[in-house]
């Protein structure tokens, strides 16, 4: 009698499907799991994550970001092709947040929009020199200081 083997190939395909499932379940879901945790995981080698991620990367639903994570892609929508710091502008606009509000760190930004944190401190520094947002200082929270144009609430 032949006794059954777990295949690679059925492994790496569970591993996408279940990821897959995740995605779809979760809109807020921005980035898949970091290799390393998909490996402990399901108890796989890293090539077997890899060509898992490689699975959801053919059908659309993932793609590399530098830094040798994944960004989950969403195929509802096209990307936003705009610059980055009007997208970080909109921020203000998306999360309700007024005049005074702590705005969020760097490294929560960085997570957000899928890139490194220097690129976002760059645009932030752009919005701050807008007037948009308080100087960073060490240990303390940058500030909303003005809200975008076409945001101000109409006086009553």
């Amino acid at each position: 009698m032949e006794q059954e083997q777990a295949s690679p190939r059925g492994t790496y395909l569970k591993i996408a499907d279940a990821l897959r499932v995740k995605i779809e379940s979760d809109e807020s879901m921005v980035r898949l799991p970091r290799l390393t945790d998909v490996m402990q995981a399901s108890g796989v080698s890293r090539g077997v994550a890899i060509r898992a991620f490689a699975v959801l990367r053919s059908e659309g639903l993932a793609e590399p970001v530098p830094g040798g994570r994944w960004r989950v892609v969403r195929p509802a929508g096209q990307p936003d092709s705009r610059p980055l710091v009007d997208q970080i502008a909109d921020v203000i606009t998306d999360d309700d947040l007024g005049i005074g509000a702590p705005f969020p760190s760097t490294t929560e930004l960085s997570a957000r929009f899928g890139v490194s944190r220097p690129t976002v401190s760059k645009a932030l520094n752009k919005l701050e020199a807008a007037g948009l947002l308080s100087e960073a200082r060490q240990g303390k929270r940058r500030t909303v200081r003005a809200l975008p144009k076409g945001t101000e609430s109409p006086e009553s």
